[in-house]
């Protein structure tokens, strides 16, 4: 083959020899490669995927990407200790701490075979990673997204399988739903009889991504689907014990695909301050102005449950407005809280950590209610535990450069906010934020390609913005929360505010690491 003895990225070196691994018999092709020292193959349902390896007592042993550049790394987001994360996944409350699974891939700082990462945490903001609970091979090609819920002294994770049928064909596949469990919550066990569930008649190959909860003595899930018409929706199951399911409703789909898209990824269904929501990553929408810019969205309808398990529902409305906001996932906290968080990244995002060995984060955790038919997120009580030092409380100046933290939080209040507020700059990333008074949009600039996002805001008079920011990373909440916009800007120097509107501000340092690997 001509292969010497130098690592390669799993994807690149597969690329190169797709021809020859779809020929050559697996057994012959692992004797052959014995001999070096970094490269080792392994079979995943069909499929062939060479990853970076180490030899070890002269067996060759998967050997995890590593982070070779620190500078995007993140301050208090939950992100990898290297390689790929996207969905967050399997969030839940387990015997004293909060669990948060997610897509994760460790041997590439590129999508790949999903496995499904794990940390915890006492507080949803000091997060300790745990080993990988999920990793496929022995029953699927890849162990896509879902959820976890406590039954029976167990945690139980609810997820979705993913199988290829052409080794060299990413299209062709089917899905199923799967079952694992833990006894300590860090050691998972894939159930014998999986899956629990495969896809309906009326279905087209898209089925995925299981959110369960349980009612009185009835789990329930909603699974993310596309139907025989080719439009996104949303299926409801019922089971008494989480192997056997029966379907009972189409619980929403889209009206059309231009306005609510082809597939329905990562729902997730609740009852809040009086009403039912669908929570949900719809894809194929078309921009509409300032809405549906990214590729795919994230959002909501709302409105109640019929006693046919239907929603009777409004429109569809984007919950974030920024460029990295995908995939989110809510529990219901032990105090009665709807926490959300998602992935603080988009499919169409440059992620220009991937050349450093890692790639992908998800965002703050974040409080939800519902005010004037609309929900409303704020950032949970928890995150004020990591101030460190207050640097600012007063009036911050028209025309006045004032220096940043690179782990911040700002408090803004414009009394009459017009034209722009502000830049936050290394001298080379800007992020701008403005009002068009006009228009009634708040709008936040990037210097970057199709750098503008906007959204439409009640009211300009005693504007409040909450910004927080984490050395590449912002979350702007506006108005307590009736907009917010998610970014990933690249900042790599130190940080400076310019003001180009005079406000109130209370600005505090916040805590530079809260993640134990």
């Amino acid at each position: 083959m001509g292969v010497t003895a130098k690592a390669f990225e799993g994807r690149d070196l597969l690329d190169r020899f797709r021809f020859l691994l779809s020929k050559i018999v697996y057994t012959n092709l692992k004797k052959l490669l014995t001999n070096y020292c970094f490269i080792t193959i392994i079979e995943v349902s069909n499929r062939f995927e060479i990853i970076s390896a180490k030899k070890n007592g002269g067996i060759l042993v998967k050997e995890e990407i590593q982070v070779t550049n620190q500078r995007y790394r993140l301050g208090y987001h939950l992100m990898p200790k290297s390689g790929w994360v996207n969905d967050p996944n399997g969030f839940s409350y387990f015997k004293g701490y909060y669990h948060m699974f997610y897509q994760y891939y460790p041997y590439a700082a590129e999508w790949g075979p999903m496995h499904w990462g794990h940390a915890r945490s006492k507080d949803m903001i000091h997060w300790e990673t745990l080993p990988t609970a999920l990793v496929p091979g022995d029953m699927e090609s890849g162990c896509f997204s879902g959820s976890a819920i406590e039954h029976n002294g167990k945690l139980w994770l609810i997820y979705t399988g993913h199988h290829y049928v052409e080794p060299n064909d990413n299209e062709s596949f089917y899905e199923n739903q799967n079952l694992a469990y833990s006894e300590d919550g860090v050691h998972f066990t894939k159930y014998e009889g999986n899956p629990v569930l495969r896809v309906p008649a009326d279905n087209t190959k898209h089925f995925r991504d299981p959110k369960v909860w349980k009612e009185g003595d009835t789990f329930y899930m909603v699974l993310g689907s596309q139907g025989e018409d080719e439009l996104g929706r949303a299926l409801l199951f019922v089971s008494k014990d989480l192997i056997n399911w029966e379907r009972v409703s189409i619980l929403s789909k889209a009206k059309n695909l231009k306005e609510e898209g082809y597939m329905w990824e990562c729902p997730d269904f609740f009852h809040l301050d009086g009403q039912d929501v669908l929570l949900m990553s719809p894809q194929g929408l078309e921009a509409d102005g300032d809405r549906f810019r990214n590729l795919n969205q994230t959002g909501y309808i709302m409105g109640q449950l019929g006693e046919d398990k239907v929603l009777s529902r409004g429109e569809f409305v984007e919950i974030d407005n920024g460029h990295d906001f995908y995939a989110t996932q809510t529990m219901l906290t032990p105090d009665g809280r709807r926490v959300m968080v998602a992935w603080m990244n988009a499919w169409d995002s440059d992620m220009h950590e991937k050349q450093d060995g890692w790639a992908g984060a998800l965002t703050i955790p974040r409080e939800l209610h519902i005010k004037d038919d609309h929900i409303y997120q704020q950032p949970v009580n928890e995150m004020e535990a990591l101030r460190t030092a207050k640097l600012i409380a007063g009036v911050m100046e028209t025309g006045h450069e004032y220096e940043l933290p690179r782990t911040a939080e700002l408090n803004l209040t414009f009394e009459a906010a017009d034209g722009e507020l502000f830049t936050i700059t290394d001298g080379e990333h800007n992020l701008t934020i403005g009002a068009d008074t006009e228009g009634g949009r708040l709008v936040i600039q990037r210097n970057t390609k199709d750098g503008e996002r906007a959204a439409q805001v009640a009211d300009f008079a005693n504007l409040k913005l909450q910004i927080f920011v984490d050395k590449t990373s912002a979350e702007i909440f506006v108005n307590e929360g009736e907009r917010t916009f998610t970014e990933r800007i690249y900042w790599d120097a130190p940080l400076t505010i310019e003001m180009g509107s005079s406000c109130q501000a209370v600005v505090y340092k916040l805590e530079e690491e809260t993640n134990k690997y």
